[in-house]
């Protein structure tokens, strides 16, 4: 009797479900919801910017780069010129806080900006009609 439960349980097993689908249409984009996710995402983005940033000024200080600047400024200028002194570590730093703060201010209100767009078209062109299948 045991087996035949077994059995019954193992073809049953190896039978396929069939797949069932939904259509589901996406009708609101909740306002907060959207901020609060493109703030995230803003500031993400923002944080990975001053770290390239960062990297990539030390990359080219390691390499020399500046250096070659420095010395084709001062041929062609003809005086001593360091771009050291208008480039320096605290300046770059600095400049790439206020981009990244900015862009995480742009960031976050375009996300508001988006949901009321997308809700207000909803309520005229009806949203996104989304298929979905289990497997």
């Amino acid at each position: 009797m045991n087996e035949e439960v077994a059995e019954q349980l193992a073809t049953k097993a190896r039978r396929r479900a069939p797949a069932k689908q939904v259509r589901l249409k996406l009708a609101y984009v909740d306002f907060w919801s959207a901020v609060k996710y493109s703030f995230v995402i803003s500031l993400c983005l923002a944080v990975a910017a001053v770290v390239a940033t960062a990297l990539i000024y030390l990359v080219l200080l390691q390499t020399g780069v500046f250096d070659r600047i420095s010395g084709l400024l001062s041929d062609a200028a003809g005086t001593q010129f360091d771009i050291a002194n208008i480039l320096g570590l605290p300046q770059v730093m600095g400049f790439a806080l206020i981009c990244g703060l900015l862009n995480t201010v742009v960031g976050t209100a375009l996300g508001g900006l988006a949901a009321v767009i997308y809700n207000s078209l909803v309520r005229a062109l009806g949203g996104f009609q989304l298929g979905f299948t289990s497997n």
